[in-house]
């Protein structure tokens, strides 16, 4: 009384429900080391291999129309599985979640909803194929899993030595998706510590882990940890002991009190001696900076109430901060990605290629004053852009970022005149474009990812000695470069005596170029020379791109391990 199943599928009985179960190729099949192309990370599967599995995606399509329509006339419910001759890697299941999709029906069992919270988010059901969705506190539940055309099947990260599936993670993470996927079948140790509060480094852990033959392929083909890393891990798991991220309330509040004397003084001499009073409010509004940038980076319950200080005094978004200023520390001096170091048109860091070159570059160790004037102005308007789509977007405290944006905007319009707040942002922006760039630019960059967290940190970035008490409180703790890319979430006020533990770390685990350090004015020089060469140097051919290379341009283009099963818009 049942229907003959299609030539090449047996036939299996199933009471519950009539399930076809046609074979679908998984990203994790495809992960198998190739060539690199220049100036990309090592691509997963092939554009022949992604059309062939898209072509046997609509072959089965048309297998399973026909196959439900023959199911219809059946008053038995009927399950078709796919032949054992089709090559899949062998699991204790014949319908294995990492490498079968089951279209089912009927709803998913109710075993397939259940919540996972702490149980490692092992799948209830085998013969059941289960996505994730989580809530912002890392709570997934199982629920069935979607075309891979249609949104991300796949996303395993390794962290702290386990893999996880961060799939249904990835929409609910409070800093964007795009984090997530950069990582995509890679080690993502150094970046969770670094970024993520305690809190947040405990609600990884409820998070689904990754199905065992995958977790299995992906370890042996990831890069293996190397004894820096694992050292650095133990001075991590040190200093946290030693309670290094308890904040000094009485040395903010003084930090605090400086940058308020100088907007009452900008204020006071708005009107009277206006040039004073530009001086004034471009240092209120570069102190502003810098305080906001240790309260957003900040893990701490300080760092919590005055996370959006920066929007009121600075003008700066919190979101825009994180989504650009997270990505250059996490991928530091990476051609393509890091955003830190794509000051092209105006400024190069290194000699392009000719359709990527400008006649600016020839003068630009003679101009690049204009757009390092320029920088605060273009912050200040990308972070509207920002937060008015993070509002749109619906992201966690965007409303109230906007608000915190238009009551500075309020402040400063009625008790500044134009003529002074005006050209105090550009002044603002020289002064801060100054104590930014000379920290990384004329260090090592990198066309492709670097796996060693650690010492990719130190290769490309310099610490800037200072030779006087204004210089110190100035640079906002920017001169202590490295020790604030290691250690991001760490107050600022901790850092001198920091320094002294990286040097010591640095020559104890041979760090090529160890601890970096140069002068303030040294450094400075050292950064113009960088201008002047790369000006005088010959565009070269097949130079990578500043934008839209590396790792952002293989995902766009299909190429990188961030690519497989991700769709556009999810």
């Amino acid at each position: 009384s049942h229907p003959i199943p299609p030539p090449g599928f047996s036939l299996q009985l199933r009471p519950d429900r009539c399930v076809f179960s046609p074979r679908l190729f998984f990203p994790a099949q495809h992960r198998t080391p190739q060539p690199s192309l220049p100036f990309l990370p090592s691509p997963p599967p092939s554009s022949s291999v992604r059309k062939a599995r898209k072509s046997e995606m609509i072959v089965n399509r048309s297998a399973l129309a026909t196959a439900l329509a023959a199911a219809l006339l059946s008053p038995a419910a009927v399950a078709f599985a796919p032949p054992t001759s089709l090559a899949r890697p062998s699991t204790s299941s014949s319908f294995s979640t990492s490498t079968s999709l089951e279209i089912a029906t009927a709803p998913p069992s109710s075993s397939a909803e259940k919540a996972v919270n702490g149980a490692g988010g092992e799948r209830s059901d085998p013969a059941v194929p289960q996505g994730w969705e989580c809530d912002e506190e890392a709570n997934c539940v199982a629920v069935e899993a979607c075309d891979e055309d249609g949104c991300r099947t796949s996303l395993d990260v390794r962290i702290h030595g386990e893999w996880y599936d961060l799939s249904g993670w990835r929409k609910a993470h409070p800093a964007g998706s795009h984090w997530i996927d950069w990582y995509d079948g890679r080690d993502a140790t150094e970046v969770m510590d670094a970024f993520h509060s305690e809190k947040a480094r405990a609600m990884y852990q409820r998070l689904p882990k990754s199905v065992e033959t995958t977790a299995k392929m992906l370890e042996a083909e990831a890069e293996p940890d190397t004894k820096t890393q694992v050292a650095f891990r133990e001075l991590r798991d040190k200093l946290e002991k030693e309670g290094w991220w308890e904040r000094d309330p009485i040395h903010e509040v003084k930090l605090l009190g400086i940058w308020s004397s100088l907007c009452v003084g900008a204020a006071l001499t708005a009107q009277t001696a206006p040039p004073l009073s530009i001086f004034l409010t471009a240092l209120a509004m570069t102190n502003a900076g810098w305080l906001g940038h240790d309260y957003v980076h900040g893990v701490d319950k300080w760092s919590d109430r005055l996370r959006l200080f920066v929007c009121y005094a600075a003008g700066l978004g919190c979101t825009w901060w994180s989504d650009k200023h997270n990505k250059h520390h996490a991928l530091t001096n990476e051609k393509g990605v890091d955003e830190d170091i794509a000051t092209d048109p105006f400024l190069y860091t290194w000699a392009p290629d000719p359709e990527n070159d400008s006649p600016l570059r020839k003068i630009q160790h003679w101009t690049f004053f204009v757009p390092f004037s320029a920088l605060f102005a273009l912050w200040r308007v990308d972070t509207m852009k920002v937060a008015v789509e993070a509002v749109e977007q619906k992201r966690p405290g965007a409303k109230e970022e906007l608000f915190g944006l238009l009551a500075h905007y309020f402040v400063l319009l009625t008790f500044l005149p134009f003529g002074v707040w005006f050209p105090a942002v550009f002044l603002s922006g020289l002064m801060s474009a100054l104590i930014v760039t000379p920290t990384h630019q004329s260090e090592a960059m990198f066309e492709d990812y670097q796996p060693d967290w650690v010492t990719a940190q130190f290769m490309s970035t310099r610490n800037a000695v200072m030779t006087n008490p204004f210089s110190e409180w100035l640079w906002g703790g920017m001169q202590y470069q490295l020790e604030h890319h290691l250690f991001p979430s760490m107050p600022r006020s901790k850092y001198p005596l920091l320094k002294p533990i990286l040097a010591k770390f640095a020559e104890e685990n041979n760090i090529p170029g160890g601890y970096r350090e140069s002068g303030e004015f040294e450094i400075l020089k050292m950064n113009w020379d960088l201008y002047k060469e790369v000006a005088e140097a010959d565009a070269v051919v097949g130079a990578p791109a500043s934008r839209g290379n590396g790792q952002l341009g293989a995902i766009n283009k299909g190429t990188s391990p961030a690519a497989a099963g991700f769709s556009v818009g999810n």
